[in-house]
Formats: structure tokens, sequence, C-alpha cells
């Protein structure tokens, strides 16, 4: 998966998606930008939680079942000193409808532990390069 993140002035950031989504990003007023789009750590946080539900939504559809509404109410706790990382993220599932309570505490186990490729991502080892003025750096950082 590959995109290009470009710099709009002060702290905001734009984007496309490779599915060809745009995307806004910036910083609060308090801290240096204008609040024109979301915080990177609330779409990280938005992004855990849209990848558990369609997960959980994709296992119910291939157990035949069907939730009447589903709603997720997602908390993440932060460090205090920098960089500041989710110490904690909690998910509470909210489900109506006629649903066996095992199958649905199978569908939310199979997320966690086997399926959500963005939850098993926020421990993965980050490598980072960089080019200045179009020339590439020559060690990796």
């Amino acid at each position: 998966m590959d995109f290009t993140i470009n710099w709009k002035g002060k702290m905001a950031f734009s984007g496309v998606t490779p599915s060809g989504h745009e995307f806004n990003m910036d910083a609060a007023p308090e801290v240096g930008g204008e609040n024109t789009g979301a915080r990177p750590t609330e779409l990280l946080l938005q992004a855990v939680a849209g990848c558990t539900g369609m997960d959980i939504m994709s296992i119910l559809h291939k157990m035949r079942l069907s939730p009447s509404a589903f709603q997720m109410d997602v908390k993440g706790e932060r460090a205090e000193d920098h960089p500041k990382r989710f110490t904690t993220i909690n998910i509470h599932y909210a489900f109506d409808g006629e649903l066996p309570e095992d199958k649905i505490i199978r569908a939310i186990q199979l997320s966690k532990d086997k399926y959500c490729s963005v939850s098993h991502s926020l421990n993965s080892e980050i490598t980072v390069s960089y080019s200045l003025n179009g020339v590439k750096g020559e060690k990796d950082i």
C-alpha cells in the first residue's frame, strides 16, 4: 500500500488513500494548527474500531447472523509523556437483534486475536528513510 501525504501549511496535511478517498489532518490551534482536519491519533483509534467492526460483521455474516443495530463505543487512553502513545484501547460492542451470545463472543475474539490488521499493526516496527530536495538520504533513521 503506497500513498503520498502533502503538507498544506502550518500543521495541516492532506492526501488520497489508495482506494481514492481524500483525507485531511490538522492540529489544534493551541499547538499551531487551524483545526481543519482530524488528528492522526483520532484516525488511528477510528481505524482500529472500523477494522474490528468490519471483521465482526463479516464473521457474523458467515454465521448467517444479522444484527438489527451495531455500535462501538471506543475509548483510548494515552501516556502523559511523549510520544503519548495509546496505553489502552477499550472497545465496547453493543448489538441489537436475535443473536446468540456465544456467537457474538466468538466473532469479537476472532477479530481481536486473529483478523484485525490495524490493531495487530500497532506494535509493528516502523522503518524510516528520507530525501531532501529530491536526493535520497544515505542512511535510514
